[in-house]
């Protein structure tokens, strides 16, 4: 028997050693395309933010669960590698990912969308975006125009998404979130707001998308043919924003809004006045680069 078990493992010594080769390979290749996402991506313990809303994100990646006795609505899903680490985050806080039935997006970028695809498989639930930001999703990745096309990473594709418009509430049980459109960054981006109670204590929450002005080497916001209303969507979104009302505010990035350092007192409700400010100097900072 012994003589079986150490021939067996010799057999499968090779394959042994494949698996972690190619597993060595992908880490390399994925550094090289993505020199952040290995920090993006690092383990981060879920925590409550107020009420029913709670963090399941990475370290660099915001996710957010919104929960209800009828179901959870998930906003962003990370990397594609991700994933698991979501779906533990729910699992850890006592949630089922079963209950998800509803996976919203700010942008769909790979970085805030690559995991929807395996949440949705995962969990059973719906996918609902923008419809420049569901071209992307069954895209799996940015189209022609987006102001990161041809540099923005690939993700798996998400085929069915429902597609809504600006300013619908969407809703499972109780919870309303409701969707503004706040483009630039993208053109489907959307900022979520709802309102989250603990008892009689209830906080308006403010998701607010990523207003970076950032593109490829060739693009440009003010003589793009692709996208033609960046630079007048951008300024709406920081209008959008500023005018929210805003007792807690989280975006995609959560070091952008120092989340984690406001651990315990997340309320700040000069935070959406301050994130439109910061994001017009980008913008001009930006405009001025471009010649304007």
């Amino acid at each position: 028997m012994r003589s079986l078990l150490l021939a067996a493992a010799v057999l499968a010594l090779p394959q042994l050693l494949f698996a972690q080769t190619a597993a060595s390979a992908d880490s390399a290749r994925r550094a090289k395309e993505c020199p952040s996402c290995a920090e993006w991506n690092a383990p981060q313990a879920p925590f409550r933010i107020h009420g029913n809303t709670y963090y399941v994100g990475t370290r660099g990646l915001s996710a957010i669960l919104v929960t209800s006795d009828a179901g959870h609505v998930l906003v962003d899903s990370g990397l594609p590698e991700s994933a698991p680490l979501i779906e533990a985050n729910i699992r850890a806080l006592g949630f089922r990912i079963q209950d998800v039935k509803l996976i919203l997006n700010s942008h769909a970028h790979f970085d805030h969308a690559g995991g929807a695809a395996e949440l949705q498989r995962a969990s059973g639930a719906e996918v609902a975006a923008t419809e420049p930001s569901a071209r992307m999703l069954r895209a799996g990745g940015p189209t022609p125009d987006d102001p990161q096309y041809g540099e923005a990473l690939p993700y798996p594709v998400v085929s069915q998404v429902r597609v809504f418009q600006p300013g619908d509430t969407l809703r499972i049980g109780p919870n309303a979130l409701v969707a503004h459109l706040t483009a630039g960054h993208t053109p489907g981006g959307t900022t979520w707001t709802w309102r989250s109670c603990e008892g009689e204590n209830c906080l308006d929450i403010v998701y607010a998308d990523s207003q970076t002005p950032i593109s490829a080497d060739d693009f440009y916001f003010t003589r793009s043919r692709t996208y033609t209303t960046g630079v007048e969507d951008f300024r709406r979104g920081h209008a959008t924003i500023e005018q929210l009302r805003c007792d807690i505010l989280i975006a995609p990035h959560p070091g952008a809004v120092r989340l984690f350092e406001r651990a315990g007192n997340f309320v700040d409700r000069s935070a959406c006045v301050r994130y439109a400010e910061n994001a017009r100097k980008q913008l001009a900072e930006r405009l001025a680069k471009e010649g304007l």
